[in-house]
């Protein structure tokens, strides 16, 4: 209920308007009304409530106009209603002409004895403001007394006149009795009641209240609101479930919100109130269990990101964490930087819900599938693939084929022509190196790559000059067992012959020496070389021999599979 509210249920007579009376009667009246104020001002009364408004009480004293006391003037947990009595003391008039109460008993000194006794004692008297003078205020305390502008409490001239003719209450700070000069204090006793109607209010609160207040101001890190003369932190974190980057971004200044107080304190004297207004909604995660699933696939916001991850918000209130491990298939990354930004929206599947902690993992990389789902076909072993090497070891090289599939060459199939002590001889990170796939193993998610498969070979060119049914001589590298001999053809190409078909080769001269002869023909050895890999047929006269190791013999081609690269051959 307002105060023109309380006009219009109780209206302050008007004698002129409603009866006419004459200049005098209403002269007589103004003298009587005047001088029972001057009486009763600083005096106990008895007032009755009338009606309560938002921050005051509105009381019946007895005179023409209401009163009116702060709802800050009530102790702790204490409550008024209508027709409850009070007492009370005047203390001045605002400007709509309503009595300004006290519950303070104060008093106006009669003679300099009692101005004595109320400057000894710091007691606080009634005063009224009589004009504005040079430096202040004159006002009648029973005798007339000065008040600085700096002492009166209010801000500015326009002010200043307004309290003139108003009951004040002040204090005595100065009293020269032989001058006659006095000076009062109106502003130290605003800030005493001001202080006391605080302490009222702060041993009103407590935690888990909830309570009504105005943004007074608003920073970085929060916004500091008003609840009826005290200050509460209301910090960006509290402000909502959901992110809050700047608090401007959803409060005002002059804006009325409701909180929950979430902490108080008295720290040396020092009052702190601690509130938010998340805490009035319903949290978030309360809702989680029944509507997250680990294996769902969500879309969010990124709201942060950090070295180790990324922040990802689903609903305001509900964050997810994507782990860097759990960005790419590929290699680990550094930062988590490099791959999202804040703003950004992104899939991704739940990895784990913990409701107790309120702690939700995501996967990216599980959102854009499992690149090994189909390497068993994509790279079957045989297959001839095209990559970048993205790390060297001493063992081989590791060469991306797909984001999130490598294999790995081992340093044994990097040459046929050559023996490598180190794969930086062969391939540079970064470099495009062509492979052949030898296995694959997707359970342990490996590759087995080869570069020597693709490069020509002395096994190659052989293959591509010779067809099945040829005759060629060899060496054998060892005794015939189980029916089959190892035959050398040429540099590095060895295969396997069938030993069971009757020879009708024989050995070249350089071969046909005496066994008892414990000198080789020396003579012979040159036409032996010469003849040993160009297929040279022996003498007619040659006697037959058994095969042994170290033999130059003349073989068939039986088999030729340039696919396989193998070579099947018996005795000629």
């Amino acid at each position: 209920m307002s105060k023109s509210d309380i006009s219009e249920s109780k209206p302050i007579t008007d004698p002129v308007s409603e009866s006419g009376e004459s200049f005098g009667n209403l002269l007589s009246q103004y003298e009587k009304s005047h001088s029972r104020k001057r009486e009763d001002g600083g005096k106990q009364l008895i007032g009755t409530v009338i009606a309560i408004s938002g921050d005051s009480i509105f009381l019946d004293i007895g005179f023409k106009s209401e009163g009116i006391l702060p709802l800050g003037a009530l102790q702790a947990g204490e409550t008024v209603k209508p027709g409850d009595k009070l007492p009370v003391s005047v203390k001045g008039r605002d400007p709509e002409g309503y009595y300004q109460l006290t519950r303070a008993k104060v008093e106006r000194p009669k003679d300099w004895a009692a101005l004595e006794k109320a400057f000894a004692d710091k007691a606080t008297i009634v005063g009224t403001v009589t004009g504005v003078i040079k430096g202040g205020l004159s006002v009648d305390i029973g005798v007339r007394a000065f008040m600085p502008a700096s002492r009166s409490g209010v801000r500015d001239a326009a002010e200043m006149e307004k309290m003139v003719e108003q009951e004040i209450l002040c204090r005595i700070i100065k009293l020269d009795v032989t001058d006659e000069d006095v000076v009062v204090d109106r502003r130290a006793v605003l800030e005493e009641e001001e202080r006391s109607a605080q302490d009222r209010r702060y041993a009103g609160m407590k935690e888990g209240d909830t309570v009504t207040g105005t943004v007074r101001s608003l920073t970085d890190y929060g916004a500091f609101v008003d609840l009826g003369g005290m200050d509460a932190l209301l910090h960006v974190g509290d402000i909502s479930w959901s992110r809050v980057g700047k608090p401007e971004d959803v409060l005002s200044v002059g804006q009325h919100i409701e909180a929950k107080i979430l902490k108080i304190t008295n720290d040396s004297g020092k009052r702190r109130i601690s509130i938010g207004t998340k805490q009035l909604q319903p949290h978030p995660w309360d809702a989680v269990a029944g509507k997250y699933r680990v294996g769902e696939r969500v879309r969010g916001t990124v709201t942060r990101v950090a070295e180790f991850g990324a922040f990802v918000e689903l609903e305001p209130g509900i964050e997810g964490l994507i782990h860097v491990s759990e960005m790419s298939w590929g290699k680990k990354m550094r930062s988590a930087s490099t791959l999202v930004k804040p703003g950004e929206i992104v899939d991704a599947v739940i990895l784990g819900i913990s409701t107790d902690e309120r702690r939700m993992s995501l996967g990216l990389k599980q959102a854009r599938g499992d690149p090994w789902a189909d390497a068993a076909q994509r790279f079957a072993a045989g297959t001839v693939i095209e990559g970048p090497v993205m790390s060297i070891t001493k063992f081989g090289a590791f060469v991306q084929l797909a984001e999130g599939v490598e294999g790995m060459i081992h340093i044994s199939e990097m040459s046929a022509e050559k023996r490598i002590n180190h794969p930086q001889e062969v391939v540079k990170l970064g470099q495009l190196v062509r492979t052949q796939v030898l296995a694959i193993d997707t359970e342990k998610r490996q590759l087995r790559l080869s570069m020597k498969q693709l490069a020509p070979s002395g096994l190659d060119e052989y293959l591509a000059e010779h067809n099945e049914g040829d005759l060629v001589t060899g060496r054998m590298v060892e005794d015939a067992a189980n029916g089959y001999a190892r035959v050398e053809l040429g540099e590095g190409i060895q295969v396997n012959c069938r030993m069971d078909k009757p020879s009708t080769a024989v050995e070249s001269k350089s071969q046909a020496q005496p066994a008892s002869s414990s000198k080789p023909d020396l003579s012979s050895l040159g036409s032996m070389l010469q003849a040993r890999w160009k297929g040279a047929v022996p003498a007619a006269n040659a006697k037959p021999e058994p095969v042994r190791a170290g033999q130059i013999r003349q073989f068939r081609i039986v088999k030729l599979d340039p696919t396989a690269k193998k070579i099947g051959l018996e005795l000629a």
